[in-house]
């Protein structure tokens, strides 16, 4: 989206280059990288930086307000309420903010972030300096653009993430929860957060439970679990419906969540009705609605409770929405559709881009922290792996600002 900087990469890359690159992570991780990884990071004018961070405001301002808790108490599923979210109110927040924004064009003709969802969840924090470096390494990105905020260098940004994640403890007292985690396709994020942290990826099922104590093995010895960075929810665990386990997530323990399980459904699809800013398209419950949009053909139908683009409707109308029980339509949002604008400068042509803002919140901070960013390429109908098969020039990456 920087024009110079744009030519002077394309005119840079090739296969060949790119094979590199790969191959690097491939060396330095082994069998860890389980995704795609997009040919060029995204080059970000000052003035769509601006507006990012003025979108960011927009929504942080409504997150920090003193009803935000109560008004999405409703947001957790029954059954799905985890207990001990924190014991005081100034510590009752989300530790992890991930704000997704496609990149569009306003009626002006210039670029503007419109949000797509947003989620109170850790992403990929770990992965994301580690590629950023990784570009640098292969590829012409001027030093003037920074795929950080707030933050001087992947070190201090690093500081944070400890600080946050491990606190006090000895890392081996703190570990990533996941649902067989060496079969995710994250789990390169998963390794580099043990390299970075030095803390165990570990499956639930490995969890020994004794009252409100939890443990898990290592090297023979069985370690007192203090805190949990959690990378688990529950919709994944449905698919799993016969899995014994000794540890459930609503379980009543003595642990220190970071970030704690409810966060994951308050700060996500059902919060976009609670937002008003020119940066995020209009979005109603629909069980809210008394009646439908005039230009229906202009919203998206989401189910509140799925995720990665499952169940997503793009083109709906009346009688699809009528069909809906009256006892399930709290659980479908409907939202006004956001066109991507293809921006991104291919050999073959223009790609669609979405990038998502990384945000950290320390303990009895008055807000979020943003500290980085992760972009996803496509030339599909919507971002994600399925609408990009056999695609080059798509998928994961990272976002340089000029700031």
């Amino acid at each position: 989206m920087i024009q110079s900087v744009r030519q002077t990469y394309n005119q840079a890359f090739s296969p060949e280059r790119y094979r590199a690159f790969l191959d690097a992570i491939h060396a330095d991780l082994p069998g860890q990288l389980d995704f795609r990884v997009a040919e060029t990071p995204v080059f970000v004018p000052k003035s769509l930086t601006d507006k990012l961070l003025a979108a960011c405001d927009d929504i942080v301002n409504v997150i920090t307000g003193e009803q935000f808790t109560e008004l999405t108490e409703k947001a957790i599923p029954a059954g799905q309420r985890v207990p001990n979210e924190q014991p005081d109110d100034l510590s009752n927040h989300t530790q992890f903010m991930a704000i997704d924004f496609a990149i569009c064009r306003d009626e002006q003709g210039e670029l503007t972030p419109q949000l797509i969802e947003l989620q109170g969840f850790p992403s990929m924090y770990a992965f994301q300096p580690y590629i950023a470096d990784q570009f640098r390494a292969h590829f012409p990105i001027p030093d003037n653009l920074s795929h950080l905020f707030n933050v001087d260098s992947n070190d201090t940004y690093l500081q944070h993430l400890r600080r946050l994640i491990v606190g006090l403890c000895d890392p081996e007292e703190v570990i990533l929860l996941e649902i067989f985690p060496e079969k995710q396709k994250t789990r390169i994020d998963f390794a580099l957060t043990k390299r970075y942290l030095g803390i165990d990826a570990v499956c639930l099922t490995k969890i020994k439970k004794q009252d409100r104590k939890l443990y898990y093995e290592k090297d023979g010895r069985l370690i007192h679990i203090k805190r949990i960075y959690n990378r688990l929810i529950f919709d994944d665990l449905q698919n799993f419906p016969d899995l014994q386990t000794e540890f459930t997530l609503t379980d009543d323990v003595d642990v220190e969540w970071v970030g704690h399980p409810n966060w994951f459904f308050r700060i996500s699809k059902y919060t976009l009705p609670l937002l008003n800013s020119p940066y995020v398209p209009p979005s109603y419950y629909l069980s809210s609605l008394v009646e439908y949009p005039a230009d229906l053909d202009n919203y998206v139908l989401k189910p509140l409770y799925s995720f990665a683009g499952s169940g997503v409707k793009l083109s709906i109308s009346s009688a699809d929405l009528d069909a809906i029980p009256e006892s399930e339509r709290h659980n479908y949002l409907l939202q006004r559709k956001v066109r991507y604008e293809p921006v991104i400068q291919a050999p073959d042509g223009l790609i669609k881009c979405e990038i998502r803002m990384l945000f950290v919140w320390h303990k009895r901070e008055p807000r979020p922290l943003l500290l980085t960013n992760l972009a996803r390429l496509s030339r599909g109908e919507m971002i994600g792996v399925r609408f990009n098969k056999d695609f080059d020039w798509v998928g994961g990456t990272v976002g340089f600002f000029e700031q």
